[in-house]
């Protein structure tokens, strides 16, 4: 029995060694890296291709499946998402580096990158993402901490780029992006996240497995994700409730009706 065990047990052990969550390397020179942080991560630990090029749609489902426990349905709607970035027609492919496309998928006011009118729109910027911090108030975040790190860069942005653009379609992206690390590192019943695993994903593009982190048991469906936008959308409204009570004549004034 001891026999048989021992070679298994080495098995294991071997294949925990190989496991890519401990195989992370940083991109070479010629490999090609994206906007996104989750997408950057992935083609670091091997997941995605290593030099982010021909990611195919059964690439880009077994490595939302392998590493995020996303159903095939969630990740086939992400391969859907991305391939619109190649410009060749019937496309079966995309590659990081077309995702830096300015105004395809990428967007002003990220989280962690510099808006394209400034620089370079795709990589790490420690600055960007010291300002979305500050709106991070506590250890655990909320989806009221990550709203208001969302609104403040959009109003900076707003503010100092003559070309800010933020469409319909890229809030929908950008309350997918801001709703990532809840759904990658936290509780997704409570919209929460260690603050920690998070800061380290986006300063080092790698899953913080050294901090205890795990890839979650349960399967990440399509109305998760629905669920969690929505409640970062709501968290990024301004206006609170609970408003005072007052008579009917004065708020109609307000309102601008002559009674």
């Amino acid at each position: 029995m001891k026999l048989v065990t021992l070679p298994i047990v080495l098995g294991i052990a071997l294949v925990a060694a190989e496991c890519p969550y401990h195989q992370w390397k940083a991109p070479e020179p010629s490999d090609f890296r994206g906007p996104c942080p989750m997408l950057n991560t992935l083609a670091n630990h091997g997941f995605l291709p290593r030099d982010g090029r021909n990611i195919t749609k059964e690439t880009t489902v077994n490595a939302l499946a392998s590493a995020l426990h996303f159903n095939t349905s969630l990740g086939t709607l992400m391969f859907e998402m991305a391939i619109v970035a190649n410009p060749e027609p019937n496309a079966t492919f995309f590659t990081l580096d077309q995702l830096n496309v300015h105004n395809v998928l990428e967007h002003d006011a990220s989280l962690s990158r510099s808006d394209a009118f400034f620089g370079n729109n795709h990589i790490f910027n420690e600055t960007i993402f010291e300002e979305t911090k500050t709106y991070w108030t506590g250890p655990v975040l909320d989806a009221n901490m990550l709203a208001n790190g969302k609104i403040a860069r959009q109003v900076n942005s707003k503010a100092f780029n003559p070309n800010y653009t933020f469409t319909t379609t890229m809030e929908q992206f950008s309350l997918g992006e801001v709703s990532a690390p809840i759904v990658a590192f936290g509780d997704l019943q409570a919209a929460t996240v260690n603050r920690n695993l998070v800061e380290y994903f986006f300063e080092n593009e790698r899953f913080p497995a050294e901090l205890g982190w795990s890839i979650r048991n349960a399967t990440v469906s399509l109305d998760d994700i629905t669920r969690l936008t929505q409640t970062i959308s709501n968290a990024t409204s301004l206006i609170t409730t609970g408003e005072p009570v007052v008579s009917t004549r004065r708020r109609d004034l307000h309102a601008g009706l002559n009674l």
